[in-house]
Parts: structure tokens; C-alpha cells; sequence
């Protein structure tokens, strides 16, 4: 058993490479005459674009003013082009070498974040780049140790067992699962499809208009030809996951609707990175207020108690007395 779902695995690894290969044939070899109609957005809706300045690590400061442009044609959705670059606008390598800064608490990764509501759309080799970018950082592999430690305390899959041997299969599996769905998801899948694998950070408005901005962003996304439109890559790409992680999971977890159940359930989970990237500025923003306030109010106080000091110490200093009168 043990030989043919290594087998298995292997079979699949190499369709991946190889799809992964004629993903990126296609999407360099594409030209814009050719119709891309099978996953294009039927009604796309025409884009107006915010120039904001790109930040080099979140959080970015949503209260800064923005000029919006003049609003631009909506462009066919049988088009992938991608919009021209306005003059002195950062190239999409220097964009994406930002964009590998970005952190949360300086820890969690947001490379596939950006705050250029102008960014310019990434290569199919800068997608895969920013794929492995991610997953090679220590922190997919934190939170992989972490799910598997609430596995381990579940005992979920049972069949995995308990001990060191258990809680690898099931750190083993929780990394496997985040590289495979990421690996379809944001590279294969956004290369063919012509999308954009980016959360584009909304940062202004209202709190329930920006709460709505990012929890539909795991199924509503940018194109590369700057319309917006469903995030097939994401949703396809996290089912695909599932699929494949039926050649490690227990036989127990290979039902159709368990396989559903967690490519929909990553898919969800998804809202919840988003939301957190969204609002992490505001938090950090309340935190800075908070901690600058506190620092102001003890400084006050400091001076107020070395003022009241200095004037105790000049009432209780005795006055020098004068030369006394000369004797006549």
C-alpha cells in the first residue's frame, strides 16, 4: 500500500511539473488576439484606479489622501494586455522585491500583499517566484508545526497514531497541503488563467466596506489585464489540493465530500489572512496612539514633579542676611 501511494504521489508530481510547464508556455506564448473566453468574467467592471506611493513593508497608512484618476474604459474580457505603465511608475520586479517585505507582527509572511493600487500585473516567472518565496519562508512552516500540535492533541487522523512518528505524518500532511494548494492556486493556475495571486489592500472607506473588500477577495480578484473578476485560481487551486492530499490522508479522509469539505475550508480560511492584513494598520495605528499618548502624559508628569521639586527646594533655601550696621 505504502509502495503505490508512492507511486501515486510521484505520478502526480510529475503531471504537476508538467502542467506547470504548459502553463507557463502558454502564458508567455499568449497574444492578445487570441480570445480567452473560457474563464474571463462575462461583465467585467470598469476600474478606478487610486495612485497611492508603494510601501516597502505593511502596515501602510490609510488615512493618507488619495488622488484618484480619471476613471478608464472597461477593457474586453476576451483581452489579457496589461494596462501600460504610467510614466515613473516602479517596475513589476522592483513592485514584487517590496512586496517580499511585507510582514505582520514581523512574523507572518504577506509577500502576496501590496498597497500599489497601480501595481503592475506580475510574469508567469514572477508568480512562481512569489510562490516559493512564500512557502520557503519559516513562517508556512510555524504555522504547519502549530496545526499539527492541535492535530496531535485531537487525534486527528487517529490512524496517524500519537508520538513523534504521529505528530511528523501530521506536520508532514499540514505542509504538503499549504505548498500543493499555494503551488495550484497561486502560480499554475493564476499563470493560465491570467490573474493576479495578489490580496490588494484596500486601506480606506469604511470598516464594513473594507470588512466586504477582504473577505470576498478569496473569490473575486484582479486580472492581469487590470479588470476584476471571480478568483477561479484560488477556489480551483485549493480543491486541486485536496484532491491530491487523498494520496497521504488516511482512507477514512478520502470521501468525496471530506475532499470538498477541505478545499472549501482552506478557501474560507483565506478570509481570515485577509482580513487580518487588512486591518492589521489599524491596529498598529491605535497601538502607536495609545503607547505616543501614555509617553506624553508621563512626560508631563515628570516635568510637572520636577517643577513642583525646584519650587519646594526655593521656599525652604533661608534668604542670606545682610552686613550688619556699622556702629557709630
Amino acid at each position: 500500500m505504502s509502495q503505490n501511494r508512492c507511486l501515486a504521489l510521484a505520478s502526480l508530481i510529475f503531471v504537476s511539473l508538467s502542467c506547470v510547464r504548459a502553463a507557463r508556455a502558454q502564458a508567455e506564448d499568449f497574444h492578445p488576439s487570441i480570445p480567452n473566453v473560457i474563464f474571463a468574467a462575462a461583465n467585467p467592471s470598469p476600474v478606478i484606479s487610486a495612485a497611492v506611493s508603494p510601501a516597502t513593508d505593511l502596515p501602510d497608512d490609510p488615512s493618507a489622501p488619495l488622488q484618484q484618476s480619471q476613471p478608464t474604459a472597461p477593457q474586453p474580457a476576451d483581452s489579457s494586455a496589461p494596462p501600460a505603465a504610467n510614466p515613473g511608475q516602479i517596475s513589476s520586479e522592483d513592485q514584487l522585491k517590496q512586496e517580499e517585505h511585507h510582514r505582520v507582527l514581523g512574523v507572518m509572511a504577506a509577500f502576496n500583499t501590496t498597497t500599489n493600487r497601480d501595481a503592475l500585473p506580475l510574469t508567469p516567472g514572477q508568480k512562481f517566484q512569489l510562490f516559493f518565496k512564500s512557502q520557503t519562508d519559516p513562517w508556512p512552516f510555524g504555522l504547519a508545526a502549530v496545526i499539527a500540535g492541535f492535530n496531535q492533541a485531537e487525534n486527528t487522523p487517529k490512524e496517524y497514531g500519537q508520538g513523534m512518528q504521529g505528530y511528523g505524518k501530521r506536520l508532514g500532511a499540514s505542509y504538503t497541503d499549504s505548498f500543493i494548494g499555494n503551488f495550484w492556486g497561486n502560480a499554475v493556475l493564476t499563470s493560465w488563467w491570467h490573474e493576479d495571486p495578489r490580496y490588494f489592500q484596500k486601506g480606506t472607506g469604511t470598516y464594513t466596506h473594507r470588512f466586504l473588500w477582504a473577505a470576498t477577495a478569496t473569490v473575486w480578484c484582479r486580472r492581469d489585464n487590470g479588470s476584476w473578476g471571480p478568483n477561479y485560481a484560488n477556489v480551483a487551486g485549493n480543491l486541486i489540493g485536496a484532491a491530491i492530499a487523498n494520496v497521504y490522508y488516511p482512507a477514512s479522509y478520502r470521501t468525496v465530500g471530506d475532499t470538498i469539505t477541505r478545499g472549501l475550508s482552506v478557501t474560507a480560511q483565506g478570509i481570515i489572512g485577509a482580513e487580518v492584513i487588512e486591518f492589521w494598520p489599524d491596529i498598529v495605528r491605535h497601538y502607536e496612539k495609545n503607547r505616543a499618548a501614555k509617553m506624553a502624559n508621563g512626560a508631563a508628569q515628570q516635568d510637572a514633579q520636577a517643577a513642583q521639586k525646584a519650587a519646594q527646594q526655593n521656599t525652604s533655601t533661608p534668604t542670606p542676611a545682610g552686613d550688619p550696621p556699622k556702629q557709630p
